[in-house]
Protein backbone atom coordinates (compact mmCIF):
# COMPACT_ATOMS: atom_id res chain seq x y z
CA UNK A 1 0.00 0.00 0.00
CA UNK A 2 2.85 2.28 0.78
CA UNK A 3 4.50 1.51 -2.54
CA UNK A 4 1.70 2.41 -4.72
CA UNK A 5 0.77 6.17 -2.95
CA UNK A 6 4.43 6.78 -3.46
CA UNK A 7 3.97 6.23 -6.44
CA UNK A 8 1.05 7.96 -7.09
CA UNK A 9 2.25 10.87 -5.51
CA UNK A 10 5.54 10.66 -8.02
CA UNK A 11 3.13 10.47 -11.15
CA UNK A 12 1.06 13.68 -9.79
CA UNK A 13 4.39 15.62 -9.42
CA UNK A 14 5.40 15.02 -12.96
CA UNK A 15 1.98 16.16 -14.30
CA UNK A 16 2.08 18.87 -11.57
CA UNK A 17 3.80 21.04 -14.60
CA UNK A 18 0.70 19.99 -16.93
CA UNK A 19 -1.71 21.41 -14.28
CA UNK A 20 -1.75 25.25 -15.39
CA UNK A 21 -1.11 24.41 -19.26
CA UNK A 22 -4.12 25.47 -21.27
CA UNK A 23 -6.27 22.52 -22.72
CA UNK A 24 -8.35 22.99 -25.94
CA UNK A 25 -11.74 21.62 -25.43
CA UNK A 26 -13.25 18.62 -26.79
CA UNK A 27 -16.28 20.13 -28.07
CA UNK A 28 -15.93 21.16 -31.77
CA UNK A 29 -18.04 24.40 -31.29
CA UNK A 30 -16.85 25.56 -28.50
CA UNK A 31 -12.96 25.39 -29.77
CA UNK A 32 -14.28 27.06 -32.83
CA UNK A 33 -15.87 30.00 -30.54
CA UNK A 34 -12.76 30.59 -28.43
CA UNK A 35 -10.78 30.39 -31.45
CA UNK A 36 -13.23 33.43 -33.19
CA UNK A 37 -12.58 34.89 -29.70
CA UNK A 38 -9.21 34.54 -29.79
CA UNK A 39 -9.10 36.17 -33.22
CA UNK A 40 -11.02 39.05 -31.91
CA UNK A 41 -9.31 40.21 -29.31
CA UNK A 42 -6.13 40.31 -31.53
CA UNK A 43 -8.15 42.16 -34.06
CA UNK A 44 -9.38 44.57 -31.56
CA UNK A 45 -6.53 44.72 -29.99
CA UNK A 46 -4.74 45.95 -33.55
CA UNK A 47 -7.37 48.91 -33.93
CA UNK A 48 -6.40 49.98 -30.63
CA UNK A 49 -3.17 50.49 -31.15
CA UNK A 50 -3.39 52.05 -34.12
CA UNK A 51 -5.81 54.17 -33.50
CA UNK A 52 -3.54 55.25 -30.68
CA UNK A 53 -0.83 55.69 -32.65
CA UNK A 54 -2.77 57.64 -34.91
CA UNK A 55 -4.24 60.12 -32.40
CA UNK A 56 -0.59 60.32 -30.78
CA UNK A 57 0.51 61.67 -34.34
CA UNK A 58 -2.09 63.96 -34.83
CA UNK A 59 -1.84 65.70 -31.43
CA UNK A 60 1.90 65.90 -32.47
CA UNK A 61 1.66 67.61 -35.60
CA UNK A 62 -1.38 69.90 -34.11
CA UNK A 63 1.04 71.07 -31.57
CA UNK A 64 3.63 71.80 -33.77
CA UNK A 65 1.20 73.68 -35.70
CA UNK A 66 0.03 75.82 -33.13
CA UNK A 67 4.00 76.62 -32.26
CA UNK A 68 4.21 78.11 -35.27
CA UNK A 69 1.74 79.83 -35.91
CA UNK A 70 1.50 83.50 -36.89
CA UNK A 71 5.14 82.58 -37.96
CA UNK A 72 5.84 83.37 -41.81
CA UNK A 73 7.30 79.57 -43.22
CA UNK A 74 10.00 80.65 -45.38
CA UNK A 75 10.37 83.65 -47.44
CA UNK A 76 11.62 82.81 -50.78
CA UNK A 77 15.38 83.76 -51.51
CA UNK A 78 16.43 86.75 -54.35
CA UNK A 79 20.02 85.75 -54.19
CA UNK A 80 21.53 83.23 -57.06
CA UNK A 81 22.78 79.42 -55.41
CA UNK A 82 26.42 79.67 -55.61
CA UNK A 83 29.08 76.80 -55.88
CA UNK A 84 31.26 74.73 -57.93
CA UNK A 85 30.94 72.63 -60.37
CA UNK A 86 32.44 69.95 -62.66
CA UNK A 87 31.54 68.30 -65.84
CA UNK A 88 32.19 64.90 -66.29
CA UNK A 89 32.93 62.95 -68.89
CA UNK A 90 30.53 60.57 -70.48
CA UNK A 91 33.40 57.75 -70.05
CA UNK A 92 33.74 58.09 -66.35
CA UNK A 93 30.36 57.36 -65.87
CA UNK A 94 29.53 54.43 -67.37
CA UNK A 95 33.34 52.52 -65.80
CA UNK A 96 32.46 53.58 -62.43
CA UNK A 97 30.90 49.98 -61.85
Amino acid sequence: MFASSVFRFQQYRHRAGEFFAPRKPRHRVLRVLLALIGVAVLVGLLVVGVVVGGAMLAVGLLARLWRRRGKPIAAASTRPLEGEYRVVRKPALSNAR
